[in-house]
């Protein structure tokens, strides 16, 4: 992925079809934050304040260097807003992204 991205989500947690945390790496500048715990409520403003997001995993002994998944994006659904890596997610779905 050329495109320049703002988080990186290594896992997930669920409740009820919905994310109640993600667990993730912020850019800050040239490099990345260590893990962050970002709540659905974030991330929908932070996607909804132009923010790059993506799934993925930090390459061992190699600081801010990731290898890079699917790109998270709001979409809505049948009038509901859900946080997915694909177009058509009935309900917040992180492909990939294992859950902690």
């Amino acid at each position: 992925m050329a495109e320049k991205f703002d988080v990186v989500i290594e896992a997930v947690r669920y409740k009820n079809g919905q994310i109640l945390t993600a667990r993730g790496y912020e850019r800050r500048g040239p490099t990345f934050s260590d893990r962050v715990l970002l709540d659905r409520k974030m991330i929908v403003d932070q996607i909804r304040n132009k923010k790059v997001f993506v799934t993925g995993q930090r390459k061992e002994l190699l600081a801010s260097t990731f290898e890079i998944g699917k790109s998270v994006k709001l979409v809505v659904h049948d009038g509901r807003e859900v946080i997915s890596t694909s177009d058509d997610a009935p309900r917040d779905e992180l492909e990939g992204v294992p859950a902690f």
